[in-house]
């Protein structure tokens, strides 16, 4: 039987800065992994965190500080707020922590996958191991094709360049690029293989349940435009767990000053994944969000009034009129990468929206809003037409889905259909005025929204090209 060996240093993580380096296992200082329930046990991963330093500032809610943009060398962060198109990325992009860490993770997945089988122990808890695994390498795939490959395009997925599928514990692994359809394969068929074994109660929340595992199926099929298997989805995912933490009840109660909700305390919770690692939304000037979207807010919208500080002299410009989360993680718990149920009820929406059952989809978001407006006008009108019913949806989604991954990741897709598409302007500064002020702009297909692969990477696996027309420094 195969023993596996997990430096103790590291926290059973593994290292990992290309798609084709693969497991470091060391036996020395080492701990033995030998069972199905340790195995099992690999999977719970409470510090599991993706940096999204890398594009976090083509989004439309995020915002810059002008005094970190206003007479600095341009940086990869200042090149993505001006929407600058005239240099090419990857020269900047030496390395990517993104890319690293969600590499590092499948590489832990995979190694669950490929061993637990030689391991002992019960069969039961090998399966059950192998189905959680595969659920999130499917989870962090779905991460990596979003962010370096063309938004899911039905006409054209079979032929846009995608990323690396790592399918295997392989130590001589030298993959190639896939199809972003291929991706896509890849990951329906990893969580359809796995959703019979997943449990409707994990053994802790780091483990992934029945409901998150539904609910991250819908999200694959809403990205795929397979609006009637989201829908099914999203529902199974609701029959779960449909709870909406009561953000309204919460402001009465004083909010998080008065009580904290930690992770294990959000009902809504599906799944316990960090944008930063432990730090979750916990650096102010990293987190503003734009003026555009602070406007979406209003101003009886326990979202923005519980966590958001809008008038510090330290981290905002003040007349901006921006605001950035000055909630600590331990205080309250927002989920900016993983998944909650309220956007389980945003998916069921938009199925709603685009099959023209105008009705049902406002009512799943009156339903939402019950929960976060805190006066005025909570429910909302039905619209007349498709598209406007569309864009409460979209606008739900931008508030309650806030920050981290799923603006950007909502605007690359959205962008592949022209009735859905948005041009984003920028005009910067709005304070300072001794420099001209200038409104940048972002085309719905241009090709910023396709991040470059790191040079590092690329420098290792001559396989893995560009899925961007610029230019490779070597």
């Amino acid at each position: 039987m195969k023993h596996l060996y997990i430096s103790i240093l590291s926290v059973m993580m593994f290292s990992v800065t290309s798609c084709e380096e693969y497991t470091d296992i060391t036996p020395k200082g080492s701990l033995v992994v030998e069972t199905a329930d340790q195995f099992h046990e690999m999977v719970s991963l409470p510090g599991r965190g993706y940096p999204i330093n890398n594009f976090q500032y083509l989004s439309d809610d995020q915002w810059m500080r002008e005094a970190n943009v206003i007479g600095r060398t341009p940086n990869i962060d200042i090149l993505n707020f001006t929407f600058d198109e005239s240099v090419d990325r990857v020269s900047l992009l030496s390395g990517s922590s993104f890319y690293n860490q969600a590499y590092n993770y499948i590489n832990r997945w995979n190694t669950i996958i490929s061993l637990v089988d030689n391991s002992k122990g019960d069969g039961n808890t090998k399966q059950l191991a192998k189905a959680e695994a595969q659920i999130y390498r499917a989870y962090d795939h779905f991460l990596l094709v979003n962010t370096y490959a063309k938004g899911y395009d039905p006409n054209t997925a079979a032929t846009d360049g995608g990323i690396c599928i790592m399918d295997k514990f392989d130590l001589e692994a030298q993959p190639s690029k896939s199809t972003v359809a291929q991706v896509y394969d890849f990951i329906q068929k990893d969580i359809e293989q796995a959703l019979p074994y997943v449990q409707e109660k994990p053994l802790d929340v780091y483990h992934p349940s029945l409901a998150f595992a539904y609910a991250f199926k819908a999200k694959v099929h809403l990205f795929k435009r397979e609006i009637a298997q989201a829908q099914a989805a999203a529902e199974k995912s609701l029959s779960y767990n449909n709870q909406i933490f009561d953000m309204v009840a919460y402001s009465k109660q004083g909010g998080p000053t008065a009580v904290a909700v930690p992770a294990a305390n959000n009902i809504e919770v599906l799944s316990y994944m960090y944008m930063t690692g432990y730090n979750e939304m916990n650096f102010g000037q990293l987190y503003v969000i734009s003026p555009e979207l602070r406007t979406l807010f209003g101003t009886n919208d326990a979202r923005f009034n519980l966590f958001f500080n809008s008038t510090s002299a330290t981290n905002l410009d003040q007349g901006s009129n921006t605001a950035y989360w000055a909630t600590q993680y331990t205080r309250f718990f927002y989920p900016t990468v993983g998944m909650k149920t309220t956007e389980v009820y945003l998916i069921l929406a938009e199925c709603y929206a685009r099959d023209n059952k105008f009705n049902e989809a406002v009512t799943v978001l009156n339903t939402l809003r019950a929960k976060r407006i805190l006066s005025g006008t909570v429910n909302l009108e039905v619209p007349a037409t498709r598209k406007e019913t569309m864009e409460l949806v979209i606008n739900e989604r931008r508030k309650e889905l806030l920050l981290g991954f799923n603006r950007f990741f909502d605007l690359k897709r959205l962008n592949t259909e022209t009735e859905f598409a948005k041009t984003i302007t920028r005009v910067f500064p709005l304070v300072n005025k001794t420099v001209p002020q200038k409104t940048y702009t972002l085309q719905p297909n241009s090709r910023l929204y396709i991040i470059p692969f790191p040079l590092s990477v690329l420098q290792k696996n001559p396989k893995l090209t560009l899925n961007t027309d610029e230019k490779v420094p070597f």
